[in-house]
């Protein structure tokens, strides 16, 4: 699964870091006490989305540093998962990251390496984070886990710098493509575009799944949610699919031992997550903050998923 925590911070400064509206002394009164609250919501989603189980990998994203995941897979409710965790160090300004959670039995850890976004102008933005790990199968599986730069100033003006990311995404990924003999490729994050923006459609050449299969394409599991105009992020009365779980040819083969169930490709939605929307157009996400008003509830994301097969 893949989840856009909407600003995991702790409590304290990280020097060097524009963190100061995540502090008790802030506008936004961040204290321990909703500090852990949120600790606890997001082992709380992590679990309703596994149902029986939790989810073996999954990648987070703006969260802080070392201190929040210690604090989520070993004093929250999750602690009894047996979950580790790699994280990048990104030279983000208000130092957020991406990381990845994964149960030790299922996904034994090879190689983990953050890709640094170098810009010409020297704009700073969030590391790319590869893992790769061996699943029960003995098959080889690369994550990349994204959190694309968000879309301030607007879609359009701030188009090029996604479309960038995703440029140094695609040489990573045709990298491993042809490093492996057999590639399994799984790449999930907040991309703060949609399937058929150009970052993922034309630039990453994500497609929408069709037989048959290319084993060395990209397919987007999440393409069929704009037919249906439904999304993991509400902006002013309207779903966009900004999160989005994107896999190789050759995890959609029903006949190898890894692979995508067929169809596979959610958003969780539960009612715990939701809230009525001011605007009257249905439900929205139940987020932490609505600016600097504190509303307790979870991410004003929802989470993705797909089941795998190994």
């Amino acid at each position: 699964m893949f989840y856009n925590t909407e600003n995991l911070f702790d409590c304290e400064h990280d020097e060097g870091k524009n963190d100061h509206e995540f502090l008790p002394s802030s506008e936004r009164k961040w204290t321990p006490y909703r500090y852990n609250q949120k600790l606890t919501h997001i082992a709380k989603i992590i679990t309703a989305v596994g149902e029986w189980n939790t989810p073996a990998l999954v990648g987070l994203c703006e969260v802080e540093n070392d201190k929040v995941m210690t604090d989520l897979t070993t004093r929250s409710p999750l602690k009894n998962q047996n979950y580790r965790y790699v994280m990048t160090n990104s030279p983000d300004e208000r130092g957020i990251d991406v990381a990845l959670l994964y149960q030790r039995d299922l996904f034994k850890l090879l190689s983990t390496h953050s890709i640094r976004i170098r810009f010409r102008n020297n704009k700073k933005t969030r590391d790319i984070l590869h893992v790769s790990g061996k699943v029960q199968s003995g098959d080889t599986l690369d994550v990349f886990v994204c959190h694309f730069p968000s879309r301030s100033g607007g879609e359009k003006n701030s188009e090029g710098t996604r479309n960038f990311v995703a440029t140094v995404l695609k040489h990573s990924v045709d990298s491993v493509m042809s490093f492996r003999s057999k590639p399994n490729i799984l790449i999930m994050g907040d991309f703060n575009d949609c399937p058929d923006n150009a970052s993922l459609y034309h630039v990453l050449k994500a497609r929408e799944p069709s037989k048959p299969f290319n084993q060395e394409s990209l397919y987007n599991l999440f393409y069929k949610y704009i037919k249906t105009k439904q999304g993991s992020y509400k902006y002013k009365g309207t779903w966009n699919m900004l999160d989005q779980i994107i896999v190789s040819g050759r995890l959609l083969d029903q006949n190898n031992r890894l692979h995508v169930k067929e169809n596979s490709g959610k958003i969780f939605s539960g009612d715990f997550l939701m809230e009525e929307d001011p605007s009257g157009t249905g439900k929205r996400p139940f987020r932490t903050y609505a600016g600097t008003i504190y509303k307790g509830g979870y991410s004003d994301h929802l989470p993705v998923f797909v089941d795998i097969c190994y």
